[in-house]
């Protein structure tokens, strides 16, 4: 009896079953791919990872001690904006009155303040806090210049207390000012926002304007056109890290950021303002890009129709400053000297 042969057991396959072994090149592009989504994956865990960990670690640093981070012409105090907040600031004073200020009290800072040296409110930008070493970087450049500089952490941030909010922020930033106005006598008192804390800059500086006061300068650095445009660039809740804290508020009672808006509309807050601003923005800006600051720069200017209380300052992406870095540029101090010298004039 003759076996029927079936084409598809050995030699030809049946039709519809022809298959063909990956090729070298397949395999090696399918290696390819997988290695950049493993890739990808690392870089979102680790840029998640250092910002929980920015906030983890700096709970491990006293505030409460400047000197322990090599401010040891700074005094550390608390100011309570409203009622259940308290906020904590550095004050660090001109770098000539050194030696004068060892072992002294609240008090003489505070006295210090009516010296007549230029004054600078620095509102830094989101996470972390006053003991971030680019923070610290500004307040040495200021001090080293002769000028106070006042470092707050906002409600929520450092040891502050309370809630992160734009309302909240901007009346923290309010009552610094005022704090600062009732001790300064006749020195010049400047704001310097950087990032997020130019939202808060732009917004303390049309309330102080309804209110009949003005910063005497403003400097916006890396900063924001506004939150609107901020969440249009994809970034999330820029106080997440502070809910994250207490996850059982996120997932069994409520969402909290879902109240919380924000929009430190700084593109609408700078047709009011008529204060003196210097603009300084890095070219590799991971955060918020130089076309930003052109675009701040363009609103300003119109508003103030003036070359000269406007000005703009790029960075070369060659020094790769990024979002933080400017402290550290060897202009930078002359710069400052010039932008305070012309608010004298």
């Amino acid at each position: 009896m003759k076996r029927r042969v079936d084409k598809s057991e050995g030699g030809e396959p049946a039709a519809g079953l022809q298959q063909s072994s990956p090729t070298l090149k397949d395999v090696r592009a399918s290696s390819q791919w997988s290695l950049a989504k493993i890739g990808l994956i690392c870089v979102l865990v680790l840029c998640g990872t250092i910002l929980i960990l920015q906030h983890v670690f700096s709970d491990f640093v006293d505030l409460s001690r400047p000197s322990d981070v090599g401010l040891n012409h700074t005094i550390n105090l608390y100011l309570k904006p409203e009622e259940g907040v308290r906020v904590g600031v550095w004050h660090t004073v001109p770098e000539h009155r050194w030696k004068e200020a060892q072992g002294k009290n609240v008090e003489w800072y505070e006295k210090a303040l009516g010296d007549g040296s230029p004054i600078f409110i620095y509102l830094h930008g989101n996470g972390g806090n006053r003991s971030a070493l680019h923070r610290i970087g500004v307040a040495n450049v200021l001090s080293a210049l002769g000028y106070h500089a006042l470092a707050m952490d906002y409600r929520g941030f450092g040891d502050s207390t309370g809630e992160p909010t734009e309302p909240g922020l901007t009346t923290d930033a309010v009552h610094l000012y005022n704090w600062v106005k009732k001790r300064s006598g006749n020195s010049l008192v400047c704001v310097w926002g950087h990032s997020i804390g130019s939202g808060v800059t732009t917004n303390t500086a049309v309330q102080l304007l309804e209110e009949g006061k003005k910063f005497d300068g403003i400097i916006l650095e890396g900063a924001m056109l506004s939150g609107r445009a901020a969440a249009k660039q994809g970034y999330g809740h820029p106080f997440s890290w502070f809910y994250w804290k207490f996850p059982y508020i996120q997932f069994f009672l409520f969402n909290p950021m879902k109240n919380n808006k924000i929009v430190f509309p700084s593109d609408e807050n700078l047709e009011k303002i008529r204060t003196p601003i210097m603009i300084l923005h890095s070219k590799d800006d991971h955060v918020s890009p130089f076309s930003v600051a052109q675009e701040i720069y363009r609103i300003a200017k119109k508003a103030q129709n003036s070359d000269e209380r406007v000005k703009l300052v790029l960075f070369d992406e060659k020094h790769g400053y990024l979002h933080n870095g400017l402290y550290r540029d060897h202009r930078l101090p002359n710069m400052l000297r010039e932008f305070v010298q012309s608010l004298m004039a």
